[in-house]
Parts: structure tokens; C-alpha cells; sequence
């Protein structure tokens, strides 16, 4: 696992210790980290804060997204793969999408490339997550 997946991981430990969702993003533009972000739903009391949204919201204003690669733990959603087509992110590198399909097909269609890595840790934790926290999730997911 590289370190950039290593630092998304991170960011989702530290939402799941803040008692949110543990699901992080970081942005890597030149081989550097310059976004990192995490959900922070249920710590904002804002829907709209998913990790990858986060994470571009702190990585601040950096003109051109060309050469980007978003990292999330977690299949970005269509709210997510939405910022990531509006931006012009070219390349989007998945911890998992057991736990949730998120919107692959759509980022495909979009000329994102997608690559998914299926790393047990992300699924365990997404996992451990679910089993805990049911409501939650749901809401999350909106499914409630």
C-alpha cells in the first residue's frame, strides 16, 4: 500500500475517533499530499462534508486539478464522484467498494480513471463501522 492511501486511512481513524464515519481522502498533485480530509457529518452537523468534499474544501483553491489523483478509503459516492468530474480530477484510487459500490461507472464515463484496490483494512473497518453503528450508516448512505 502506498503512502498516500497510508495518509487516507489515517484521516478515516481520525474521523472514526471523533465519532463520525471513518472515511478519508487526501488529494496528490506532484507526488505531495495537498488536501486531506475526512467525513465530518455527524462532527459539522452538515451532510454535504463527506471525506472527499473535505478534503478538497482544505485543499483550498489550486487552480488546475490537471495531474491530480484523489485517494478516498472508501468508492466515492455520486455527490463525491460529481466534485471530481467538475474539477477535472483525472484519476481516483479506491480503498474499497465492498462495503459500498459508490459511483464508478459514472467516474468511467466521465474519463475518470478508477482504481480500486480492495485493501481488507479499508473493508474491515467499513465493516466494524456498519455492525456498530447501523443508524448511522443508513443515514450516511440515505437509506433511512
Amino acid at each position: 500500500m502506498d503512502e498516500f492511501m497510508k495518509a487516507a486511512i489515517e484521516e478515516a481513524r481520525i474521523g472514526l475517533a471523533e465519532c463520525g464515519i471513518p472515511i478519508g481522502s487526501v488529494l496528490v498533485k506532484d507526488g505531495k499530499i495537498i488536501g486531506r480530509g475526512h467525513n465530518r457529518r455527524v462532527q459539522e452537523g452538515d451532510p454535504i462534508t463527506h471525506a472527499e468534499i473535505d478534503c478538497l474544501r482544505r485543499a483550498g483553491r489550486v487552480g488546475s486539478y490537471k495531474g491530480t489523483t484523489l485517494y478516498s478509503t472508501l468508492s466515492p459516492c455520486y455527490l463525491c464522484s460529481g466534485a471530481v468530474v467538475q474539477f477535472n480530477i483525472k484519476k481516483v484510487v479506491v480503498g474499497e467498494s465492498v462495503t459500498f459500490p459508490g459511483a464508478p461507472e459514472f467516474l468511467r464515463a466521465h474519463g475518470v480513471e478508477v482504481v480500486n484496490l480492495d485493501l481488507p483494512e479499508c473493508i474491515q473497518m467499513m465493516q466494524d463501522f456498519i455492525a456498530n453503528n447501523p443508524r448511522l450508516w443508513n443515514e450516511d448512505i440515505g437509506e433511512l
